[in-house]
């Protein structure tokens, strides 16, 4: 197969194709378990393998992909008319970033492959959580286990060659109840960073038993609490809420292709401009975030992005100020030569497909907030007069260039005098984008910092699902709307 693939590119290349690409997925495999209520609701498994194919001809891509290998020239002469068709019609011709010829390997870091756990096994870890979720109060209680496993073998006309094998394991409780008002509450827990190895190895009964026994009682709080006011208060934030802020304040903001107007169809644009790199005070200098890519054990740690490049660690905002974006190799061409002036000097290597049938866009990788040095969540609530904290994302709405925001978290706890007082429901927040980070004031220590992971983040049209991460500290800002 390889070398059907070497020599259909070079057979491109002598058609006058500047660039040829393959993405050879020979599996991808998934399985998804729930349980609800006792009952186990959902049981889907499955399994999918093709090549993707994409060609540069003059300025323009060309893209085509299947699972029937049966005829591979075929593929790559569609692949190479669509390219052609469209060059036709291009505005503005693609340029590809200067890179390095790369022959390597990754392997995501796994002991025990979930997919030769037993069935049986799964379940009674499902029954084992349900049994532990049924407690007083709880009206819904659903646990989840999802694993996906597949290799990628890509190999480019400029001379790369990898292969990534990546695991991925998820898994989360939920328990719901209603208060005396008939409102219905919920909390949540998901699996979360646990040592240098995802796979079934991840799913320690203690650690589960301990987070399944804490949201039932927080829940249950919840149930009893008064409303939160109508306010402004210092907002902490606990890694539950501030990595889904990092992920649509930061994260979303800061892909360059978003930047460049390529999502403003679906999932609305940024409010970042490219004037703004070098000189934006994006937030306060508590703030220096970063896509790291080489993060161990998270999903969006993958070894070598789509374009052949290896996985990097780029900071986005140092000590406040907007410096880097997530970016691709086509992607900082375009900036640079639309900005008239140099910004990127190379590709990120943030460019990743969701499967071998999707072509590959500016994806985050790891967008995390460096710890500090403001010491533990009891330092900063001992440093807090009138406060709150939050955790668990409820719901959240963002403004069309990422902007604005509006969130309401699971639950909070009330702070005076440097004490924590009442828990508190229906707890939101809100702020405008810059002003928010501009008010960070206090960050944790790398005690607070935890890394949560996301399996269900959708961009691109037709839509594509990424799995990622955020490892990020406590955070506390001060003078927030909340209550609104």
């Amino acid at each position: 197969m390889r070398k059907q693939i070497q020599q259909e590119i070079e057979r491109l290349k002598g058609m006058g194709a500047a660039y040829v690409d393959t993405r050879w997925y020979p599996f991808e495999e998934q399985e998804y378990l729930l349980m609800w209520n006792g009952n186990l609701k959902t049981t889907a498994s499955a399994r999918e393998s093709g090549v993707g194919i994409r060609v540069l001809y003059k300025g323009a891509w060309g893209f085509s992909a299947s699972s029937d290998l049966s005829d591979l020239g075929a593929l790559y002469s569609k692949a190479f008319d669509n390219a052609r068709v469209a060059a036709e019609r291009v505005t503005f011709p693609v340029r590809l970033a200067e890179k390095d010829a790369i022959q390597a390997q990754f392997e995501s870091p796994c002991k025990i492959n979930p997919f030769d756990v037993s069935l049986d096994d799964k379940v009674a870890f499902l029954k084992a959580m349900d049994e532990k979720l049924n407690q007083e109060g709880v009206e819904q209680r659903t646990s989840d286990l999802n694993f996906i496993r597949k290799q990628i073998i890509f190999i480019d006309s400029e001379g790369s060659e990898t292969e990534k094998l990546i695991t991925e394991v998820f898994s989360g409780l939920r328990v719901s109840g209603r208060d005396s008002e008939g409102g219905s509450h919920e909390r949540k827990f998901r699996l979360n960073r646990r040592g240098e190895s995802r796979g079934w190895e991840s799913f320690d009964m203690d650690y589960f038993n301990e987070n399944a026994d804490r949201i039932v009682k927080e829940m249950n709080q919840v149930l009893r609490a008064d409303d939160c006011p109508k306010d402004k208060r210092d907002a902490i934030l606990m890694p539950g809420i501030l990595f889904l802020q990092t992920h649509e304040t930061i994260g979303h903001a800061l892909e360059l292709d978003r930047i460049l107007g390529y999502e403003l169809a679906y999932a609305g644009g940024s409010f970042v401009t490219l004037d703004d790199f070098g000189k934006l005070q994006y937030g306060s200098k508590k703030l220096t975030a970063r896509a790291d890519a080489t993060l161990p054990n998270s999903p969006g740690s993958f070894g070598y992005d789509d374009d052949g490049i290896p996985a990097k660690n780029t900071v986005l905002i140092d000590k406040g100020i907007l410096i880097g974006a997530i970016t691709g190799r086509q992607m900082v061409e375009e900036a640079n030569a639309k900005a008239k002036k140099h910004i990127f000097n190379e590709s990120g290597g943030a460019n990743r497909a969701t499967s071998f049938y999707r072509v590959p866009i500016e994806r985050m990788t790891n967008i995390n907030i460096d710890p500090g040095n403001d010491g533990t969540l009891e330092d900063i609530v001992k440093n807090t007069e009138k406060g709150i904290i939050l955790d668990g994302e409820k719901s959240w709405s963002i403004g069309s260039n990422r902007e604005q925001f509006h969130f309401a978290t699971e639950i909070g706890w009330l702070v005076e005098d440097g004490e924590i007082t009442d828990v508190v429901k229906n707890s939101t927040y809100k702020g405008d984008t810059v002003k928010f980070w501009n008010s960070l004031s206090l960050v944790g220590d790398e005690s607070t910092t935890e890394v949560q992971f996301v399996d269900n983040c959708g961009k691109g049209q037709p839509n594509q699902i990424m799995q990622l991460g955020h490892s990020v500290p406590v955070c506390r800002f001060d003078n927030v709307t909340i209550g609104e």
